[in-house]
């Protein structure tokens, strides 16, 4: 199994869109690349702790390569909005690439510079190492399969029938 956290926004919907996906394995909602080890959802609300909301992704390569994950990422994000993905703004709903393994980070810059060549403007995707990485609260946990009619900003739509887990 192989990781990777992402930003993209309220976590609610990028977790239950990559819950969704074939060769995903887990998702989980967090924080990430922050001020501090820990911290609560209160806290990086107040938009001092640097925080973002993430998702940490596991899957399987053999299904789904880290490529297809990150175009998923841009699928579903506006990639030149800096700290607002659908309403919601400020720093904590800023989009990112968390790394963990250096022998992603070729990938990741390959890809971000493919994505770059669709646009005049600079994407405004964070991408940087894992650091301060702590799990949400239990109700952010696959918080829109226990609230189905919960807020969420992202189409899943865009994902297409063959991609989808069985």
């Amino acid at each position: 199994m192989k990781e990777i956290v992402l930003a993209g926004g309220c976590f609610w919907g990028v977790a239950e869109y990559y819950r969704r996906l074939k060769g995903v394995v887990d998702t989980e909602t967090g924080y990430a690349n922050g001020n501090q080890d820990t911290v609560s959802y209160e806290a990086v609300c107040t938009g001092k702790t640097g925080h973002a909301e993430v998702v940490k992704i596991k899957y399987d390569e053999t299904q789904i390569s880290l490529n297809q994950i990150l175009d998923h990422l841009f699928r579903m994000i506006d990639p030149l909005s800096l700290n607002q993905q659908g309403n919601d703004k400020g720093t904590q709903y800023r989009t990112g690439i968390y790394y963990e393994n250096d022998d992603d980070l070729k990938i990741i810059t390959d890809v971000v510079a493919k994505q770059q060549q669709n646009f005049s403007l600079p994407i405004q995707v964070e991408v940087t190492p894992l650091e301060n990485y702590c799990s949400a609260e239990d109700y952010h946990q696959d918080y829109l399969v226990k609230n189905p009619q919960g807020y969420c900003h992202i189409n899943f739509g865009l994902i297409q029938k063959d991609e989808l887990k069985s």
